[in-house]
C-alpha cells in the first residue's frame, strides 16, 4: 500500500483565503489563495489544501481548529492569524493566547505547525497628519509586539516561523509595500506568490529532513 502524501492544510483567515479587494481592472475582485501557489511550489510531494474565512478573529479560528484541520490529520499546518484582532484593537497578548491554542493542539497529535508573523498595514492618506503618523505608529508598534511572540514561540520550539511581515513590508516606512498590496491590508498576486515562495522554502526543507529519516 502507498503512502499517503505529506499534507498541508493551510489555516488562517482572508490572507489564506487569497482575498483581493476589486480594483479597476477587476471589480468584482478576486481569490488567489496562497496554497494553490505553494501546490505548484511542492508538486506531488504533498497535498496542500486551504482552510481560511474573510474576517475571522483568532478566536473564531480555535473554534473551528479541530474540526477543520486536526480531524484531517495534516503533517504541517501552516497558521496565519491576527490581522482582524488587530484591527478591532485586541491585545498582542490577547491575539497570542489563541494562536499558542493552535500552535499546542498542532503539536500535541504529532503534527507540525508553522506560525506566521501578520504582515503590515499601508494608509498612506493618513500620513500627512500628525494625527495619521500617530495612528500607523501606533499599530506598527501593536503588529511588531505580535510578531516578536510569534516569532519567541516559535524559537522556543525549535521549528521554523515564516516572516510575512518582513518580506512585504517597505523597509524604510514599515507599512505594507504598495506592489504586494492594492488596499493597504490584503495581498496582491505577487503577495501571495510571494508568501506562497517563502512557505515552500521552510516545507521543502520539512519534507528532506522527513525523507532522510
Amino acid at each position: 500500500m502507498m503512502a499517503r502524501p505529506t499534507l498541508v492544510i493551510c489555516f488562517g483567515d482572508s490572507l489564506t483565503a487569497g482575498f483581493q479587494s476589486p480594483t479597476r481592472e477587476n471589480p468584482a475582485g478576486e481569490e488567489t489563495p496562497y496554497g494553490a501557489f505553494l501546490q505548484n511550489h511542492l508538486g506531488g510531494a504533498a497535498e496542500v489544501r486551504t482552510s481560511g474565512i474573510c474576517g475571522e478573529l483568532t478566536g473564531e479560528m480555535v473554534m473551528r481548529f479541530r474540526r477543520d484541520v486536526l480531524d484531517q490529520r495534516p503533517d504541517c499546518v501552516p497558521i496565519l492569524g491576527g490581522t482582524n484582532d488587530l484591527g478591532w484593537n485586541a491585545s498582542p497578548l490577547e491575539i497570542m493566547r489563541n494562536l499558542v491554542k493552535m500552535y499546542e493542539q498542532t503539536l500535541a497529535t504529532g503534527s507540525v505547525p508553522i506560525p506566521v508573523t501578520v504582515p503590515s498595514i499601508r494608509v498612506e492618506e493618513s500620513q500627512g497628519s500628525r494625527e495619521g503618523q500617530e495612528w500607523v505608529a501606533e499599530h506598527l508598534a501593536r503588529r511588531g509586539q505580535l510578531n516578536k511572540f510569534i516569532q519567541e514561540y516559535a524559537a522556543s520550539k525549535g521549528i521554523a516561523c515564516v516572516d510575512l511581515f518582513t518580506v512585504t513590508a517597505d523597509p524604510e516606512s514599515g507599512q505594507l509595500a504598495e506592489i504586494y498590496s492594492n488596499d493597504g491590508i490584503h495581498l496582491t498576486t505577487s503577495g501571495y506568490r510571494l508568501f506562497a515562495e517563502q512557505m515552500a522554502q521552510v516545507l521543502k526543507s520539512l519534507l528532506s529532513r522527513a525523507s532522510q529519516s
